[in-house]
């Protein structure tokens, strides 16, 4: 087999290299969105349960060291018999040794909608004592494929002793 000349591999690549850098560029699109999350670890309505901690089965959210699961209704208004259009799905944990601070990890599932099927998946840092809480998110799936962006969290509502909230999520992510 014969090796090509090599003053010809260069003129190959002049080619390959003007394409590779002239061809227009795919850009992101961006996609902004509000939803509000029921977060109910009592009641008829529960939708999170305490599944580890110091004092289980009587470990509170609120204590450092408490692990929550989530099956949380998302809607598009803070009203919980507007329309339902996901779930957040997923756990927290209380991660600050103050009791203050939750880490996040959870799934929000498109159920209805635009963007019905689709999931983006959340984690970051949730001190709720703070009015404004910047979490990541760091993948999603269909309309929502090789995502990144942001969201900003506030409390909308929250019941302490009977550990009710709802919280309003703004979502920024770029994808594709």
């Amino acid at each position: 087999m014969a090796v090509p000349n090599s003053s010809f591999l260069p003129l190959l690549a002049l080619p390959l290299l003007y394409w590779a850098f002239n061809l227009p560029k795919r850009q992101p699109k961006e996609t902004k969105l509000v939803f509000y999350v029921h977060d109910y670890l009592s009641g008829h309505d529960t939708s999170a349960i305490t599944v580890a901690g110091k004092d289980w089965p009587q470990a509170s959210v609120l204590h450092f060291g408490t692990m929550v699961a989530v099956d949380d209704p998302v809607t598009e208004s803070p009203d919980p018999k507007s329309k339902e259009i996901g779930r957040a799905q997923g756990m927290y944990i209380n991660s600050q040794l103050d009791g203050k601070g939750l880490h996040l990890m959870f799934s929000v599932i498109f159920t209805h909608g635009e963007f019905k099927g689709s999931t983006l998946e959340i984690q970051g840092a949730d001190l709720f004592a703070m009015k404004e809480r910047e979490f990541s998110i760091v993948s999603g799936t269909g309309f929502f494929r090789f995502v990144k962006g942001y969201g900003i969290m506030t409390t909308h509502f929250i019941d302490i002793p009977n550990l009710k909230a709802i919280l309003k999520l703004h979502v920024t992510v770029k994808h594709y």
